[in-house]
C-alpha cells in the first residue's frame, strides 16, 4: 500500500459479491485514484482471519460481531458506516418438527448448534430470543463448529465443540440437535424444518416497525493507515459503494441504510449484546468504531 499522496496504490480488497457490491466487482463503478484487487476468497468470511491475523487485506467487509472483537483486541481497522449485507434474523433459527413442535423457550437445557459462536447471525439471534422470548441463553448448551475469527477470543462456558467435518444442520436433522442458528446458505430444504420462532417472518416485521433496526452482518471496513495516509482513498471508496448501492436493483425492501448516525441504534445493540453474550470483554462506544475520517463520510 503505497503512502505517497501523488501515488496509485494497489489495495488488497476482501469483498464478495452482493447485490450492493455487484456494481464494483463487475466494473460498472470504477475510480482512478486506486487499484483495487480482489483477492479475498469466497465467501469473504474465509479471509477474514487472513485479514486479521495476517494482515492480508487493506480494505474489504467484515463480520460486524468479527470488527467489535477486532476493535476490542486492538486490530487497526476503522469501520466505514456502509453495511454490505444485512437483514431480519428471526428465521435463522430452526428445529425438526419431525420430533415434536417446540418453541424458543424449549430450547432452555438442550443443544443448540451455531457454525461459530461468535457468529454475527447467531449473536442477532440469541439477542432476540432473550429479548423478545425471555430465552436464558446460558441456559443453552452451544455446539460449535469453528472457533472465532480472533486468535484472542475464547469460546464463553457453556460452549461444546463437535468434531471437524461434522454439520449441524445434519444433526439438527437427525435429532441431536434440539435446534441451530443457520444462514441461508447453510439451510437445510426439508419439509419439516421449521421456524423456532412462530410466524418468524411477520415477527420479525413487527420487531422492525417497533425497533427500527436492521441486523447487519457485515460492513466495510479499512485499514486504519490506509485512513491516516490516504483519506481521499478512503473518502473515493465510500463514494463507489454508495454507487454501486444506488445501481443494486435486487437489495432487499427491508436493508441497512448507509450513515454513522442512520446506524447508530443498530451498532449500539450489537455492541450491548455482544458483552451480554461474552463475546467482547469490553464494552465499546460506537464513536470509536470509526476515525475523523470514516465518522464524517
Amino acid at each position: 500500500m503505497a503512502t505517497n499522496q501523488t501515488a496509485k496504490p494497489t489495495l488488497r480488497v476482501n469483498l464478495d459479491v452482493h447485490p450492493l457490491t455487484r456494481a464494483m466487482r463487475d466494473g460498472r463503478v470504477t475510480t482512478d485514484l486506486v487499484t483495487l484487487d480482489y483477492c479475498g476468497p469466497s465467501p469473504a468470511h474465509n479471509g477474514f482471519k487472513a485479514m486479521l491475523q495476517d494482515d492480508a487485506y487493506d480494505a474489504g467487509e467484515l463480520a460486524i460481531v468479527t470488527f467489535l472483537q477486532a476493535k476490542a483486541y486492538g486490530k487497526p481497522f476503522v469501520l466505514l458506516p456502509v453495511p454490505v449485507l444485512g437483514r431480519l434474523q428471526h428465521h435463522c433459527a430452526v428445529y425438526n418438527a419431525r420430533y415434536g413442535v417446540i418453541g424458543p423457550k424449549d430450547i432452555e437445557g438442550t443443544k443448540v448448534g451455531v457454525r461459530s459462536y461468535a457468529q454475527t447471525t447467531g449473536l442477532w439471534i440469541r439477542g432476540v430470543l432473550q429479548h423478545e422470548y425471555g430465552v436464558d441463553p446460558a441456559r443453552v448448551q452451544w455446539t460449535t463448529l469453528e472457533d472465532g475469527h480472533l486468535a484472542e477470543y475464547a469460546d464463553p462456558a457453556g460452549c461444546e465443540r463437535l468434531p471437524h467435518g461434522a454439520s449441524i444442520a445434519q444433526r439438527m436433522l437427525d435429532g441431536e440437535l434440539a435446534a441451530a442458528l443457520l444462514g441461508a446458505p447453510d439451510m437445510p430444504k426439508d419439509p419439516d424444518v421449521r421456524t423456532l420462532i412462530p410466524d418468524a417472518h411477520e415477527a420479525a416485521k413487527d420487531w422492525f416497525a417497533r425497533e427500527g433496526v436492521v441486523p447487519i452482518n457485515h460492513m466495510f471496513v479499512v485499514h486504519e493507515a490506509l485512513s491516516k495516509q490516504r483519506p481521499d482513498i478512503v473518502r473515493e471508496l465510500y463514494r463507489m459503494l454508495a454507487a454501486s448501492r444506488a445501481l443494486a436493483h435486487d437489495l432487499p425492501s427491508i436493508f441497512p441504510p448507509i450513515g454513522l448516525e442512520a446506524n447508530r441504534k443498530c451498532l449500539q445493540l450489537a455492541i450491548d449484546w455482544a458483552m451480554e453474550q461474552k463475546i467482547i470483554a469490553r464494552r465499546l462506544s460506537v464513536d470509536e468504531l470509526f476515525d475523523d475520517v470514516t465518522a464524517t463520510l
